[in-house]
């Protein structure tokens, strides 16, 4: 689960008046493909604003090398298809022809079509619609056409906001029935000895120590943090969205970055300004799904997936002797003030930074495959979808495992506060579990003639 562990921890009389906080810094993983998409560019380290070397260590690219990625994607896109390119409120995608045009790709031996991979150019799904006398599924929503953005996200041509990937639709079909019961996640966690060589140097500091220098010290004994990926393959793009997100929510967190939106400080600007200490001193962080209850026709033909389908939350943790983490269940009224001001300012996030509009597509596309199993819609419509549940080869990146720490200092009276933060959590079949009947819902799936027409319209 996603950890957040702040220890508070007695200070040498030279720095009565510093917050040391070590926090994970990392810059936001971006969303394409290092080896499936090789023929543009090669197989680099640095992908989407984030490299990641053999030992499966992430560090931050140079601006200059973000730069690079960013051209050569762009350059290596195929020209958006002229019906494309202005955006809609609605463009209907069919998955039996979604599949039909993957299938007939492998068997020419070509790539697959940046159209298809990229969904005609949807930006979230809103609509399930179930066509069994067509043997369909056609997922419907916001469209447009495309481009790279300064992360390396593909993202739409007008509004920003990153596209739908048939990579991470393919992930979502294929863990769909054991996320009945795992769910997926990614957590980021100090290791045991890291914690405890953090506790035991905590005393140990000369008196005219450079706060700088015992900052560099804490990050080196806290050292690298453990990266955790579950219920999705950790070398997929869907398991570095997840990463993405959690870091730079941290980032954010933490004060490593000002948030591009306004009235999201950082948590630490929020503690500094508090005139008493914190008395709970591990609050930890994690992002979740938030979806409104599904609504659906009284068929189940028509299924509308509602909400702005991420949140926050927080809770406190007490550190245990062996360096280990206890959830108490109970929150702190810093940590939920941020937690709520981030829920709040998702939209406008999400706008603004193609990470989390990354994290809200992997969690609609979740849900949406749970609901297809949930209701064993597939089945209903007669559909078999064998290259997208298995036959088509997923992408595949160098799976992250381990980032260092970094430290960071706040001005305030008090004790060192340690901090490590972050993590995403997702249990679509809760989702899909949350259903109202909506009788409007008969109006939004129109008819369709069966040869007419494509794969999109």
């Amino acid at each position: 689960m996603a950890s957040h562990n702040m220890i508070k921890l007695r200070q040498s009389e030279v720095l009565r008046r510093s917050f040391i906080v070590t926090s994970l810094a990392l810059i936001a993983v971006g969303s394409l493909a290092e080896v499936g998409r090789a023929q543009f560019f090669g197989n680099r380290g640095a992908v989407g604003g984030v490299k990641v070397d053999v030992d499966g260590v992430l560090s931050n690219p140079q601006v200059a090398e973000l730069k690079q990625l960013r051209q050569a994607w762009q350059a290596g896109l195929q020209e958006v298809p002229e019906n494309l390119q202005q955006p809609t409120e609605l463009r209907f995608v069919s998955l039996k022809r979604l599949e039909a045009a993957a299938a007939a790709a492998q068997q020419a031996g070509e790539p697959i079509p940046d159209a298809v991979r990229f969904m005609a150019g949807l930006t979230r799904v809103k609509y399930v619609l179930v066509y069994p006398e067509q043997n369909d599924v056609v997922l419907a929503g916001p469209a447009e056409g495309w481009r790279v953005d300064a992360l390396g996200s593909v993202v739409g041509a007008s509004s920003g906001q990153p596209v739908l990937l048939l990579d991470d639709l393919m992930v979502a079909l294929r863990v769909a029935e054991q996320t009945n019961m795992s769910g997926i996640s990614c957590s980021i966690d100090p290791t045991p000895e890291g914690m405890q060589r953090l506790q035991q140097m905590a005393g140990s500091f000369a008196a005219g120590s450079n706060p700088r220098t015992v900052a560099r010290e804490q990050e080196q004994a806290l050292g690298l943090q453990k990266i955790t990926v579950t219920g999705v393959p950790e070398s997929s793009h869907f398991a570095r969205t997840l990463v993405a997100a959690d870091f730079k929510m941290k980032r954010l967190g933490m004060g490593f970055e000002r948030a591009p939106v306004d009235g999201l400080p950082s948590f630490l600007d929020m503690f500094s300004s508090r005139t008493a200490g914190l008395q709970n001193m591990m609050p930890r962080w994690w992002l979740a799904p938030n979806y409104e209850p599904i609504h659906r026709d009284a068929d189940g033909l028509a299924w509308e997936l509602r909400g702005q389908g991420v949140k926050c939350l927080t809770e406190q943790d007490m550190m245990t002797a062996g360096g280990g983490r206890q959830h108490t269940g109970q929150g702190e009224e810093v940590a939920e003030k941020w937690s709520q001001n981030f829920t709040e300012k998702f939209e406008e996030l999400a706008r603004e930074d193609s990470t989390f509009g990354q994290l809200r597509n992997v969690m609609d596309l979740s849900v949406v495959a749970a609901l297809l199993a949930k209701e064993n819609l597939t089945q209903f419509a007669g559909l078999e979808m064998p290259q997208l549940t298995g036959g088509v080869a997923l992408d595949e990146y160098a799976a992250p495992k381990s980032v260092a720490s970094q430290a960071s200092l706040v001005k305030k009276r008090g004790s060192w506060l340690i901090s490590v933060s972050g993590g995403v959590q997702i249990f679509p079949w809760q989702v899909a579990d949350r259903t109202e009947v909506a009788d409007e819902l008969a109006s939004v799936r129109p008819e369709r003639e069966a040869a007419g027409a494509g794969w999109y319209w």
